[in-house]
């Protein structure tokens, strides 16, 4: 209990969730947004990195990676901190590759499900085109959930910084 703070604001008492966001960025958009979502929620930030990197540019950025998504590849990860039963909630943020999550996360959802039973969740997406509504739908499958506290789909929002982009990460935070 003595991670719980209450608090009250706008007259109902809610209860402050101790928050990790895990999540994995190739170009630095999905990192970006981690970083802005956990100034404003004071939640910590947990990085997934592929032992072996994805190529990172030109057509075989979007082969591997689309080709490992599409799979259900689940790749070796560097080594990271995670202890579960410090976390109420956990954030998920990723780029949509092929219309799914990509995949490290779907690796640290596998090496962690047993840690992860009775989390709430919420999940961000950024991506360049299209897909994020299915790829958050997708992973709640693959997590076994029916929905997330939050959600947030953005569209490049580091290479192409806008204020709607701004107002989607607050009202995200603020749903949490």
């Amino acid at each position: 209990l003595s991670s719980l703070f209450v608090l009250t604001l706008c007259g109902r008492m809610e209860i402050n969730m101790k928050t990790a966001i895990v999540f994995y960025s190739m170009s630095g958009n999905v990192r970006a947004t981690a970083e802005k979502i956990a100034e404003t929620t004071s939640a910590d930030l947990i990085e997934l990195k592929p032992q072996k990197t994805y190529p990172g540019k030109g057509l075989k950025k979007f082969f591997w990676g689309g080709k490992s998504a599409v799979m259900g590849e689940k790749p070796a990860l560097l080594p990271y901190t995670f202890e579960a039963g410090e976390y109420d909630r956990i954030i998920f943020g990723f780029p949509v590759w092929a219309s799914t999550f990509a995949p490290p996360i779907r690796t640290f959802i596998e090496d962690n499900r047993a840690s992860l039973e009775g989390k709430k969740f919420s999940a961000f997406t950024c991506m360049s085109g299209s897909g994020g509504e299915k790829a958050i739908e997708k992973l709640k499958a693959f997590l076994g959930v029916s929905e997330f506290d939050g959600e947030l789909i953005l569209i490049d929002p580091k290479d192409k910084p806008s204020d709607e982009n701004e107002t989607k990460i607050k009202d995200f935070c603020e749903k949490l």
